[in-house]
């Protein structure tokens, strides 16, 4: 009894220190993009951007409201993933205003509109989306009962972009839908949704899969019949790399599945051919897909591919935005040219989403790169510190489903910008231009923090027994 009362004691001390350490990392999430807002202006016309004012108020209005309904609804929530979402979203919507302030950007629309005000709705947007589901997701165990149907969900969020009349193509990828002369692609949310029904699914069927019935070049291999289910995922991976031509996504949704795969059964030789089969579907579709082969060119040699591209192709473009790229990288060296002071608005097409590392990377260099990996692998690291401390194993393995998207989807874009791995074509998560992307992963961060309430929130104290105390009496 001792035990618990001191338990529900040290919870409801922690609460209000959560509250105190949560307010004040917020209140540098918002200064700092402030600051570097305040910085490009000066940098950009030498004055105090007539806009700052505004734009703090917005974002530390979005950020305080955040806070207390957080602090209402999960309370015992980590006090850390909310500031660094905050603090990369913040500083996503000043890299895009300062693209918007490129003359090279400006003369290649006739009717130019700048993205920051855009991205600063889809962010509001997407905190409301944040809210709405610690609202009503109340307890995060009750996902599981939708484990089938968020299957059939995800594979209608994957395949809509094929759709006749509602899919458009972009830059030869079919990524996008059009409702209502708004751009969405499903596949952001679709990410959200399979970890859902993962987490279900190898939660029911992790000791099967854990089983090995052969061995076959040093590998364990489960069953047939369990073989079946990874076999139709990594199918269905190559069906969306073959129609859709998206690597991203592909990579995303095989990977995630490999990962979760992993976590559930702790065998090694499902990484391995999760690899294995990644690689080999990647090269099999490779050979045929023209989309596919422009961006392995550009990332093989994209200086002698864009001598020999054809002009005004896919494969020219994506070869003249790697050289832009590459030499972005280059000029920013260690510390940077300054917010503000550089040139990656030569990149041109999808400088402000696909590209915005690139910008990082020039303007605040090697060490602003790394700054930015490190707040990435913080909220990576707090999800998998949240999925060690749920008490469920779907909660378990829902968390890590999410941050290994999360992670897999960061790796995927800077690894690309980077010239790592041929470039796929997603967006880095808050810092780049595009609502579908900044909503997405705001609903992750809350269900991140619902698990992470339920995790932390101390256990009820049991109720008294009766019995017992009349059993002490009589003995006294």
């Amino acid at each position: 009894m001792s035990v618990v009362t001191n338990t529900t004691t040290i919870g409801a001390i922690d609460a209000p220190s959560r509250r105190n350490t949560e307010l004040l990392l917020l209140a540098f999430a918002v200064a700092i993009p402030v600051f570097a807002y305040l910085n490009v202006g000066l940098a950009i016309d030498g004055e105090v951007p007539t806009g700052m004012l505004g734009y703090g108020v917005g974002l530390g209005l979005l950020a305080g409201i955040a806070h207390l309904l957080v602090r209402k609804f999960a309370r015992y929530a980590d006090p850390l993933l909310l500031p660094l979402a905050t603090l990369l979203n913040g500083l996503g919507l000043v890299l895009i205003w300062r693209l918007d302030q490129s003359p090279r950007i400006q003369s290649m629309y006739k009717t130019f509109t700048p993205d920051a005000p855009k991205q600063l709705m889809y962010s509001a947007i997407g905190v409301a989306f944040f809210l709405v589901v610690l609202l009503f997701l109340k307890d995060h165990r009750v996902l599981q009962r939708y484990t089938y149907i968020s299957m059939m969900v995800a594979i209608v969020l994957l395949l809509l972009p094929l759709v006749p009349g509602l899919g458009t193509d972009s830059f030869g990828a079919k990524i996008w839908i059009n409702i209502a002369g708004f751009s969405v692609q499903p596949g952001e949310f679709a990410k959200i949704v399979l970890a859902v029904f993962f987490s279900g699914y190898l939660m029911v069927k992790r000791d099967a899969l854990a089983l090995a019935s052969r061995r076959f070049m040093g590998l364990y291999l489960p069953r047939g019949r369990d073989l079946g289910p990874i076999l139709t995922i990594w199918a269905l991976s190559l069906v969306i790399l073959v129609f859709e031509n998206d690597l991203g996504t592909s990579l995303l949704f095989f990977g995630l599945f490999v990962i979760m795969l992993y976590v559930a059964t702790e065998r090694t030789s499902w990484i391995v051919m999760g690899l294995l089969m990644a690689v080999g579907g990647a090269v099999a579709v490779g050979s045929f897909a023209g989309h596919v082969q422009s961006r392995v060119a550009a990332w093989l040699d994209p200086f002698e591919c864009l001598e020999t591209a054809p002009p005004n192709t896919n494969m020219a473009w994506a070869c003249d935005q790697m050289t832009q790229v590459h030499m972005s990288f280059g000029a920013g060296g260690t510390i940077g040219t300054g917010l503000g002071q550089g040139n990656s608005d030569l990149i041109r097409f999808a400088a402000n989403s696909d590209f915005i590392f690139a910008t990082v990377g020039e303007e605040l260099g090697l060490a602003g790169a790394m700054a930015f990996i490190l707040l990435y692998g913080l909220i990576i690291e707090r999800g998998l510190r949240t999925a060690l401390a749920a008490r469920d194993p779907f909660g378990k393995l829902l968390a890590c489903g999410l941050s290994g998207a999360f992670a897999l989807q960061v790796f995927v874009v800077a690894g690309g910008v980077m010239g790592l791995i041929p470039l796929t074509g997603m967006t880095m998560p808050f810092l780049a231009y595009g609502g579908s992307s900044v909503i997405a992963n705001w609903a992750l961060i809350a269900i991140l923090l619902r698990i992470s309430d339920t995790a932390r929130r101390p256990a009820p104290a049991p109720a008294p027994n009766p019995d017992a105390e009349k059993t002490q009496v009589v003995r006294q």
